[in-house]
């Protein structure tokens, strides 16, 4: 009888120590801030090419505030409203409330726009992942809102945190990264 005692004893105290199931912990809102970044430009520079540059940044500053005013919303597949959205309907409708038709799906996106060098790219460029192990195509795609150095954030929309602000130095988002298009 002591022995059987001993030993559920022991069962206990090594059940008890081992390790339980790990709570996930979210914050509730996430909020970030993207700030612009103002560079000189060379003086050899005409001033066409720079209202043509400046056009551009404008507009893509437009489709990142857009993008942004949906921080914090859940995801929900195949959803382009606040109550829910994925990550191609994020982009899809970021570029449409600025007047660019787009296709909806990340793996059409995928095909427009001009390929970019990731050292190469700026706020308003598209970033697309494979994020399935048996999947052969792209399947996710978020958009860059700031770039500083070798660091790279982008806005997309997760199936665990909704939408929100990544960086590629992640590890997950570093090796399912697949390409950069440059839509602008």
């Amino acid at each position: 009888m002591l022995r059987k005692t001993i030993i559920l004893l022991l069962l206990f105290t090594i059940a008890a120590c081992g390790p339980g199931k790990k709570r996930r912990t979210y914050s509730k809102t996430r909020t970030v801030t993207v700030e612009g970044s103002t560079t000189d430009t060379p003086p050899n520079e005409s001033k066409k090419e720079r209202k043509k540059e400046g056009r551009k940044n404008t507009k893509a500053h437009e489709i990142i505030s857009t993008a942004l005013t949906f921080s914090g919303t859940r995801y929900k597949y195949g959803g382009t409203t606040k109550r829910g959205m994925d990550c191609s309907g994020l982009i899809y409708v970021s570029l449409k409330e600025n007047n660019i038709m787009f296709p909806r799906t990340s793996y059409q996106m995928a095909m427009e726009g001009q390929k970019v060098r990731v050292n190469h790219v700026e706020k308003g460029d598209l970033l697309f992942f494979k994020t399935s192990k048996t999947g052969r195509r792209i399947n996710h795609v978020g958009l860059v809102v700031d770039v500083d150095g070798n660091d790279i954030k982008f806005i997309h929309a997760t199936t665990s945190r909704g939408v929100l602000v990544s960086s590629l130095r992640e590890g997950y988002w570093n090796s399912a990264f697949v390409k950069a298009m440059r839509i602008l």
